[in-house]
């Protein structure tokens, strides 16, 4: 929302929103663009009377604005149906979806497009991330529409729903071109009832990409397989396998860079580098790479792009180094994605002792269904420290998440665990424990309570640090 916010004002419209809440980085952005956020929500926050009101997916019939939307029949759409009507229509529509690494995929695709428009035209990226990416410091660019061809919109695909009044998928509305499936996993349990219903969403958008298209797909998971396996269009494989499409080779970490080798159809295709760790990272670069050479993009391009790109902002950011504390920000809100970051830091900082201090606060972690699943993320650090549930008292009592459950399921595994109420008790708790060498990931997909400016500043105020 923030994001869209940017690129109405880019069109000329005057832009105001609300919110709860807002944190960085999109309410630093926001800033920076100079357009007014207003906390709490409030009636008055609508006047003067605005001509359209975008309304987003995290409100629902008794917010004051909405309702006084509807009262007085203020005219209102989705996010998600104008970024289709303003900013796709004439654009070739490059959609980058699935359970994980959509956000990290879309922005390595933008900076690949960004780095061969230099030498052609063609390749002018417009986009929208879903995060800011470093290497544009921003979150969307809006280039002109050409009268003499299609350029490309490069859109990360959302497979939340849309708005209160249409509750399909945001990608159903983006209607791709080309696209990218990652990995398709239960999540959204809020909106979802199983993992049948989350494969169901994303067949919906296979379904919709046209004969002439192409879409690039993960060769590491069935479910993906299950999803892509009547898609009309040219289907692509990415990853490990021996008979992938799209083949990583000679994987290798030198600290935190992932260097390896991509074949094309069994063929020698580019030697690849990028300053990332992880091997989560390396494939989403290689499904970049992958929908990028497809449409063109020349394989010199590519490599020079991927060996400058700069990451996005909250994903294995390191937020401060203090007294030899480094201090890492991940966005990281499912067991999957929490495994794959702590298993990527393990590889960046040998020998360190890793604490990971968890914020359970998506809809999906606040309930248990992921329970054993956290455990067996988790496990992979040093130390864990988790948080109360995020707003408890809207999960029902027999779906909530219990942190002392997986505490102590730690503990008894051979991970010290310890669960405080919130993010002030946690840095009371934490600072006097940390020593120099020590790597800590601050794993939420929310604000977290200001947690990564508050424990920087207590480590500041500590004079003295034991060595490890």
């Amino acid at each position: 929302m923030a994001s869209l916010a940017g690129m109405l004002q880019q069109l000329g419209h005057k832009v105001t929103g609300s919110d709860a809440a807002a944190y960085p980085p999109m309410s630093d952005q926001l800033r920076a663009l100079g357009i007014a956020v207003a906390e709490p929500y409030a009636v008055e926050n609508l006047e003067p009377r605005p001509d359209l009101v975008v309304v987003g997916n995290a409100i629902s019939r008794g917010n004051v604005e909405l309702e006084h939307v509807l009262n007085v029949r203020v005219p209102f759409c989705s996010m998600a149906a104008l970024l289709h009507d303003e900013f796709l229509a004439g654009r070739e529509s490059l959609v980058v979806a699935g359970t994980h690494g959509k956000t990290t995929t879309t922005s390595m695709l933008a900076w690949i497009y960004e780095v061969a428009s230099k030498s052609d035209a063609r390749f002018v990226p417009s986009f929208l991330i879903g995060g800011v990416a470093e290497n544009f410091g921003t979150s969307f660019m809006v280039r002109p529409v050409s009268e003499e061809m299609r350029v490309p919109f490069l859109i990360e695909g959302d497979e939340y729903d849309t708005a209160f009044f249409d509750k399909g998928p945001k990608f159903l509305h983006y209607f791709p071109d080309a696209a990218i499936l990652t990995h398709v996993e239960f999540d959204h349990a809020d909106i979802y009832d199983d993992l049948e219903a989350v494969k169901t969403a994303f067949k919906r958008l296979v379904n919709l990409i046209p004969q002439r298209g192409r879409l690039v797909a993960f060769d590491g998971s069935a479910n993906v397989s299950d999803c892509v396996s009547k898609a009309f269009c040219a289907v692509e494989r990415y990853g490990f396998a021996e008979d992938s499409y799209w083949r990583i080779l000679k994987m290798r970490h030198q600290g935190a860079s992932s260097l390896w080798q991509l074949d094309r159809s069994g063929e020698f295709f580019a030697e690849l580098t990028l300053p990332m760790a992880g091997e989560h990272n390396a494939l989403n670069a290689t499904a970049a790479a992958a929908l990028a050479a497809g449409q063109g993009v020349p394989a010199a391009s590519i490599v020079r792009a991927l060996a400058t790109f700069r990451s996005v902002k909250r994903r294995l950011e390191v937020r401060a180094e203090v007294h030899g504390v480094t201090i890492i920000d991940d966005f990281a809100h499912h067991p999957t994605a929490i495994r794959e970051t702590l298993r990527a830091l393990r590889g960046a900082y040998p020998g360190r002792k890793l604490w990971a201090v968890l914020e359970p606060r998506s809809n999906t972690l606040r309930r248990n269904v992921f329970a054993e699943a956290l455990v067996e993320s988790l496990v992979l650090a040093d130390h864990v420290i988790l948080a109360e549930v995020f707003k408890s008292e809207s999960i029902p009592a027999g779906e909530r998440l219990h942190p002392d459950a997986i505490a102590a399921a730690l503990t008894t595994r051979g991970v010290p665990a310890a669960v405080y109420a919130d993010a002030d008790a946690i840095v009371t708790a934490l600072a006097p424990q940390l020593q120099t060498g020590d790597v800590v990931a601050i794993l939420s997909n929310g604000g977290f309570g200001g947690i990564y400016e508050k424990l920087p500043a207590a480590l500041r105020a500590t004079s003295i640090l034991s060595t490890a």
